[in-house]
């Protein structure tokens, strides 16, 4: 009797905690507020842009931001590339001498987007003179990343770094090609409809539900940074650097949501400014796009070991620790959903009874629906807010897609399981859309 019970309760204990974070996340983003924009001329920017083998794009992204921010400094991290990535960048830091190529060699290089970032910041400190590093600004941003022109007044302004005890700022990620009606040039027109879908669901996933989970954080002290679209006080970084010897994790598969906890821990706020964003390129590619996600997965498996430090910490509030604490364990979470997903097929299969034939398929069926509806509703804020020249059916449609799009989350959870398990922690880098080749690189395998 005590099994069945246990069967019975713990998927609606696991899908309540998953309901309560959802409408938390949902009323968190209806009622967000406008960002106050700040003086971005009292601020000194440099921007962060590791990359490897990014010859298709490097160039195109080092003259938007010195073209939309002539003030700045962009600092490009060669991590032993292959391609011309060096030579373009090192041919546009000779005519601009605000451009700066930091370059990496192996076997220092390759081991890490958090290495290639400390190597920047190191080559940040020795070009520094006399300066007010508190009033330093050190932007990451990827490769083919491009910043709205107005990123640097909002995230100044009162809610950023006009608060002395921010540290850390993210903004927004959109999807740039979530409009491209062949993503995939070379193949027929089945495969370019699911490749649109498979784009138009990471804009979505990021416009409006991860929106709503930053928001969410927000008021629970525990916001996220990302790796494109990261804003940091450089003198929080300094303080991170002086305890850890730098300050990115250079054995962290998201070095960036790491940084974030540390700062944290240090005592700085990190926020979330949703008024403003960074584009890049959706993956159309299935296997490139699961590649992506396993590393998030194992990274996210990987921060449990901050869970002593945050509950202990005199920085985070209750909430705060609950929050970080579900996002920690949300595959382990999924590993266990497939586990009792099997064990309850097992029940319905060779059930003796029409006894438990009756009480499991209720069971199952009131499981399917409270998954599904929290994004299905979803679907109709982003074509409103997004995409209002669709019909209010495609937003449905689109919620019903974001439903079968979530369940990767289950695939990633396993394999980054696996590849934690088999010992398998190296960094893969995610091929962009315009390199050729149609799978994964050596070393995403």
């Amino acid at each position: 009797m005590i099994p069945e019970l246990a069967l019975a309760v713990f998927p609606f204990l696991l899908l309540g905690c998953f309901l309560l974070y959802w409408a938390g996340s949902r009323h968190a983003y209806a009622r967000r507020g406008t960002t106050e924009p700040g003086d971005p001329a009292a601020w000194d920017w440099h921007f962060f842009v590791p990359c490897r083998d990014e010859e298709t794009v490097i160039a195109t992204t080092v003259a938007r931001l010195r073209d939309d921010f002539p003030r700045s400094h962009v600092w490009v991290i060669d991590d032993a590339s292959d391609d011309r990535t060096g030579p373009i960048v090192a041919a546009l830091a000779a005519e601009d001498p605000a451009v700066r190529l930091v370059s990496r060699r192996r076997p220092d290089a390759r081991i890490g987007k958090g290495a290639a970032l400390n190597a920047a910041y190191e080559a940040l400190n020795a070009h520094l003179g006399d300066v007010d590093r508190s009033r330093v600004v050190v932007c990451v941003v990827d490769a083919d990343g491009r910043l709205s022109p107005g990123a640097p007044a909002m995230v100044c302004g009162p809610d950023g770094f006009g608060d002395p005890e921010t540290g850390g700022v993210q903004i927004g990620v959109r999807m740039r090609n979530v409009d491209d009606e062949r993503p995939l040039p070379e193949r027929g027109r089945l495969a370019n409809a699911y490749a649109r879908v498979l784009i138009r669901m990471q804009d979505a996933e990021f416009a409006v539900s991860n929106t709503g989970m930053q928001m969410l954080r927000r008021r629970t002290g525990s916001v996220g940074l990302g790796g494109n679209g990261q804003f940091t006080r450089l003198t929080a970084l300094d303080r991170i650097a002086a305890a850890e010897r730098r300050p990115w994790k250079q054995d962290a598969l998201l070095e960036d949501y790491e940084l974030g906890l540390q700062m944290r821990l240090a005592g700085y706020r990190v926020t979330h400014v949703p008024d403003t964003w960074v584009t890049q390129e959706a993956l159309p590619h299935t296997r490139r796009f699961l590649t992506q996600r396993t590393r998030w997965a194992q990274g996210n498996i990987q921060c449990v070991r901050y869970a002593g430090r945050i509950i202990g910490s005199r920085h985070y509030r209750a909430r705060g620790v609950l929050e970080a604490v579900y996002t920690f364990f949300q595959p382990i979470a999924h590993l266990a959903v497939l586990a009792l997903t099997a064990l309850l097929v097992f029940l319905l299969v060779t059930a003796a009874t029409g006894t438990v034939l009756l009480a499991a398929w209720p069971l199952a069926l009131a499981l399917g629906v409270l998954s599904v509806l929290p994004f299905v509703l979803w679907g109709p804020v982003y074509r409103k807010e997004y995409a209002p020249d669709r019909s209010r059916l495609t937003g449905v449609l689109w919620g019903l897609a974001l439903w079968l799009y979530a369940y990767h989350l289950f695939i990633v959870s396993t394999r980054g399981s696996v590849r934690l398990v088999r010992g398998r922690t190296g960094w893969a880098k995610t091929r962009r859309n315009a390199e050729t080749g149609a799978g994964p690189t050596a070393t995403e395998a």
